[in-house]
C-alpha cells in the first residue's frame, strides 16, 4: 500500500487498513515499513527507484550506445565505432552510423539525423539514456535538447543501468559479429543494418 501511494503516511495506511477490517497502530505501521525499507511518506513521495522512472515513461524513452568492431582494410586492421540507438518499448533499433573515428561533426550531423522531425528516430522521443561518454558533448546533447529530446545521462560505469542497450551489443557481438571477418566499411554496414532489422 505504501509503495503503490508514496505520499500517503502512516495515518492515512492506517484509515485505508481499517476501511477494510484491519485494525493496526500507527507505530506497527511504521515498523513494518522501516523493516522493508519503506521511507516515510514525504521522502518516499520524493523518490523515484530506476524502475518506477522506466515505467512511468516507457513510450518515450530510447537508449543510445556505441561498440567498436574491427575491420580490415587497406592501411590494415581499423577500428570501427558503431553508434545505434535502440527504442526501450519495442525493442527497436536504428544503426545510426559507423565511423572509424566519431568527431564532434559527425555526431552533429547524427544528432541532426536522428531527431529530423519528419523520419528522425527520436521524432516521437522525449527522453534519450545516454552514458558518461565524451563523444556524447555538450553541443550534441544541446542539439537534442533543441529537439525537445532530453538527455538522461548515466552515473560513470553503471552499465547495469543501460541494460537493454547492453544486451543488444551482447548479442549482435555473439551471433553475428563474431563470426565474420570484415574487409572494409560496407561489409560491416551491411552485417550491422541486416541483424538490427531482424
Amino acid at each position: 500500500m505504501a509503495r503503490e501511494n508514496p505520499r500517503w503516511g502512516y495515518t492515512r495506511i492506517q484509515g485505508a487498513l481499517q476501511n477494510v477490517g484491519h485494525r493496526v497502530g500507527r507505530t506497527t505501521i511504521a515498523d513494518i515499513l522501516k523493516r522493508h525499507g519503506v521511507e516515510p511518506a514525504p521522502e518516499r513521495g520524493k523518490r523515484m527507484t530506476w524502475s518506477q522512472f522506466l515505467n512511468a515513461h516507457w513510450d518515450v524513452i530510447a537508449a543510445a550506445d556505441f561498440f567498436t568492431v574491427e575491420v580490415w582494410d587497406l592501411r590494415g586492421l581499423v577500428t570501427f565505432y558503431v553508434f545505434f540507438v535502440i527504442e526501450l518499448a519495442t525493442r527497436r533499433i536504428e544503426i545510426a552510423g559507423i565511423t572509424p573515428g566519431p568527431s564532434e561533426a559527425w555526431m552533429m550531423q547524427i544528432g541532426r539525423n536522428l531527431t529530423d522531425p519528419v523520419g528522425g528516430f527520436l521524432a516521437e522521443k522525449t527522453l534519450v539514456i545516454l552514458d558518461r561518454d565524451s563523444k556524447y558533448s555538450a553541443a550534441f546533447r544541446s542539439l537534442l535538447a533543441d529537439a525537445d529530446v532530453e538527455s538522461l545521462r548515466l552515473p560513470a560505469r553503471s552499465p547495469n543501468l543501460n541494460a537493454h542497450a547492453e544486451r543488444f551489443v551482447r548479442s549482435i557481438k555473439d551471433e553475428c559479429l563474431s563470426r565474420m571477418i570484415f574487409f572494409g566499411g560496407r561489409s560491416l554496414r551491411k552485417a550491422t543494418r541486416e541483424y538490427a532489422a531482424h
